[in-house]
């Protein structure tokens, strides 16, 4: 009987660690998971690491969860990081009709419940900003504050529909041509031309339904002045690191924000994740061990 008992509790045993194993393997797996936004659209992400809090990053417009390749080792070995690929951007689905923001947020929702998340730190770089600004409106009980990257440099920035008509038309013109002239205006001179060619070569690659109407949501916020009209409803810090390209309205910002900071690194352009790493890792760590332990 006692032999029988410690084989039982053998099996018992080997079982709880295969359980364990297969868990913590999933965890840690860098093969994308799926999961449907609240309009069905299936949504990709990748999960790495384990820790609290969960840093759920969100790329920009016509990017995907690839722009964020120099910081998964980085952030992984202290806590669980979470890479999204919006609707209609890397594996993710393309059956929605309308690229909204807020359809966006919902995407990044998604995830958040489908890994059970519920002590974040929403990263977003550039219109990755607005997306996340959009979850945070969304999940409020989950979300202890934001971190725009090469973003809300003036969020009560002025745009006239004549304006947003402008920026459109060499995009609805010639798709690729348009992209590219866009892109490298937002890139400094780099000998690494591999990576700078690489950007604008993946991004002028990208579906331009899905582009275009995404732009043209994105800037539309900007007309009506809902992109300084979210953050009333955002109760929560938000840092920013970003290069020296574009200038920072501080007071415009701060009228409508909790709190505002920003951490600016010289001479560094708008994808400054790729292309000065380590300064970027080391700025993005200020910011979430500061929101982190904020009282």
């Amino acid at each position: 009987m006692k032999q029988k008992l410690k084989i039982y509790l053998g099996w018992v045993l080997i079982i709880i660690g295969l359980i364990f194993l297969a868990t913590k393997l999933k965890a840690q797996s860098n093969y994308p998971q799926m999961v449907a936004s609240k309009d069905g659209t299936q949504i990709s992400y990748e999960v790495y690491g384990t820790g609290e809090p969960t840093l759920v990053f969100v790329h920009g417009w016509s990017c995907d969860a690839r722009y964020w390749q120099k910081q998964i080792a980085e952030f992984s070995r202290n806590n669980r990081i979470i890479l999204i690929d919006l609707a209609g951007h890397g594996h993710s689905g393309m059956t929605r009709e309308k690229y909204t923001m807020k359809a966006f947020g919902e995407d990044v929702q998604a995830v958040v419940e489908a890994t059970e998340s519920k002590n974040v730190l929403l990263i977003g770089h550039s219109f990755g900003g607005t997306v996340i600004a959009e979850a945070a409106r969304l999940m409020p009980k989950k979300v202890r504050g934001l971190i725009g990257v090469d973003t809300f440099e003036n969020i009560e920035y002025p745009l006239s529909r004549e304006e947003l008509n402008g920026m459109l038309q060499p995009f609805s013109e010639d798709f690729q041509a348009g992209t590219r002239q866009f892109v490298q205006q937002m890139l400094l001179p780099d000998k690494d031309t591999l990576r700078r060619n690489w950007i604008i070569a993946d991004m002028s690659a990208a579906p331009p339904s899905v582009a275009v109407n995404a732009m043209k949501d994105y800037l539309t916020q900007s007309v009506t002045g809902e992109a300084a009209q979210i953050f009333e409803d955002i109760h929560l810090p938000v840092w920013v690191v970003k290069g020296d390209l574009w200038p920072v309205d501080y007071e415009a910002n701060r009228r409508h924000m909790q709190s505002y900071e920003v951490i600016e690194i010289e001479n560094a352009d708008h994808f400054l994740m790729l292309n000065r790493p380590d300064e970027f890792n080391q700025a993005l760590k200020q910011a979430i061990e500061t929101l982190t332990y904020k009282k």
